[in-house]
């Protein structure tokens, strides 16, 4: 089995490769977020091996980040799992008592906890309605923490103006 790791970021994702020892297949990498650099990725994992259904893609679920790239893999047929990044934080911290955390050290983090055997689910896509559902839901808890900000000031300008 094949495993590829991708650290997901705003503009650029890192990436690794390893097979189900652990040995490296392919240097880390970094490829753009957008198509030339998906392609890219694909071409370094077709480079390693040409049965898709070998090869399994882990990447940090980092929201609206990940989406473009989740979407090429899926249209690819590449199996992926979605990892949660404090999950991938305390795996890297229990590997090594070394406080090093890069880009590069995640996407290698998420090639091992692949690798390891961890209980990881597959992507399933969920619909679009779901997705905006948990966007105005997380958008409707910053305004009500906003709001409860707004108040506290209020109250104490109140306080000092009129005591």
């Amino acid at each position: 089995m094949i495993y590829v790791g991708i650290d997901v970021a705003k503009d650029k994702h890192d990436c690794y490769i390893c097979d189900s020892d652990g040995v490296e297949l392919y240097p880390p990498f970094i490829i753009t977020n957008n198509r030339e650099g998906f392609e890219k990725l694909m071409d370094h994992i077709r480079s390693v091996s040409d049965d898709l259904s070998k090869v399994k893609v882990g990447l940090e679920a980092t929201g609206h980040y990940s989406y473009n790239i989740l979407g090429y893999l899926i249209a690819q047929g590449s199996p992926i799992s979605l990892i949660n990044p404090l999950h991938t934080n305390l795996f890297r911290k229990s590997q090594s008592l070394r406080q090093t955390k890069t880009d590069k050290v995640d996407a290698r983090t998420i090639c091992m906890m692949l690798s390891s055997g961890m209980n990881l689910t597959s992507y399933s896509k969920t619909s679009y309605h779901m997705e905006e559902l948990k966007s105005l839901t997380r958008y409707r808890f910053d305004k009500v923490r906003e709001r409860a900000k707004l108040k506290q000031s209020l109250s104490r300008l109140v306080t000092i103006l009129f005591p």
